[in-house]
């Protein structure tokens, strides 16, 4: 059977603040610009997780979208929504709320729910802006 890729999108709204606590206002503004306001800053992110693997010969499926969805939004959707990232976010606790890092949490959020039902985790991506997004593809 070939192996065939498939994306699924979710959308999330939530607060962040870049920058090092140990580092100057003045030090933070030079590095991470204005996302380092310290009254926080909002994104309307988007969430592209691809999954990879055979299709089923009964459904034609590599996995069912719509236990995708459920799993996404149970394991971080539901989890970051309409939250600030760096304060009320277990898994990110400490992490440090960069589109990088949030696509790597993500991914280990993801991979071990997604090959449950079926398939291979096999990048997360995550858009931050309209002009700027990650990918992760494990590692």
């Amino acid at each position: 059977m070939p192996v065939v890729h498939i994306t699924r999108r979710e959308r999330f709204s939530a607060a962040h603040k870049l920058g090092r606590p140990e580092w100057s206002a003045e030090k933070n503004f030079a590095t991470f610009g204005k996302c380092s306001n310290p009254n926080w800053h909002g994104h309307n992110y988007e969430l592209w997780v691809t999954v990879k693997g055979a299709t089923s010969a009964e459904t034609g499926f590599v996995v069912d979208l719509s236990a995708l969805s459920r799993l996404l939004h149970e394991h971080v959707i539901d989890q970051v929504d309409h939250k600030n990232l760096d304060m009320d976010v277990p898994f990110l606790k400490g992490v440090g709320s960069t589109t990088e890092n949030l696509a790597v949490a993500f991914w280990k959020q993801l991979e071990s729910p997604i090959s449950k039902i079926g398939g291979t985790l096999h990048c997360v991506k995550v858009q931050e802006t309209e002009n700027n997004s990650v990918e992760y593809f494990g590692g």
